[in-house]
């Protein structure tokens, strides 16, 4: 089951790091989405500031059917894709998949042409998480 916040949703699993992103990107293949960007975010980080912490990945997650209409619809959408999905280890060591929740972009941005892209990415995002 999905857990919900202000902003995404998401889950924890009982893989590593590298074992969820795998299947992430697989179950999020099969709702239509491909991966457009991965930032190690972890290793950036050491690289750029010496700081140590535990994995952690943003992938940018695209369907091209939605993102299409969006962008028709509101140019400046693109400020908000891709769509991230975060794949981290905590402190404890528990690992997280969440996704960003599409509608409060939506609400946000009050264009109703968006009202149906988010209406269609919302369920697909949840989906491919559930599945991992």
């Amino acid at each position: 089951m999905l857990q919900s916040h202000t902003y995404g949703f998401g889950r924890i699993v009982n893989m590593s790091v590298e074992e969820a992103e795998a299947r992430v990107t697989e179950t999020l293949k099969s709702k239509g989405f491909g991966i457009l960007t991965r930032i190690d975010v972890a290793a950036t980080l050491k690289q750029k500031l010496g700081a140590d912490m535990p994995p952690y990945v943003i992938l940018g997650a695209c369907n091209p059917p939605l993102a299409h209409q969006a962008i028709s619809a509101e140019p400046e959408i693109g400020l908000f894709l891709p769509c991230n999905v975060i794949v981290y280890q905590d402190a404890q060591g528990q690992v997280h998949v969440s996704a960003m929740d599409p509608q409060p972009m939506v609400d946000m941005i009050k264009n109703p042409q968006l009202d149906s892209v988010a209406t269609q990415a919302r369920p697909l995002l949840q989906e491919a998480l559930e599945a991992v």
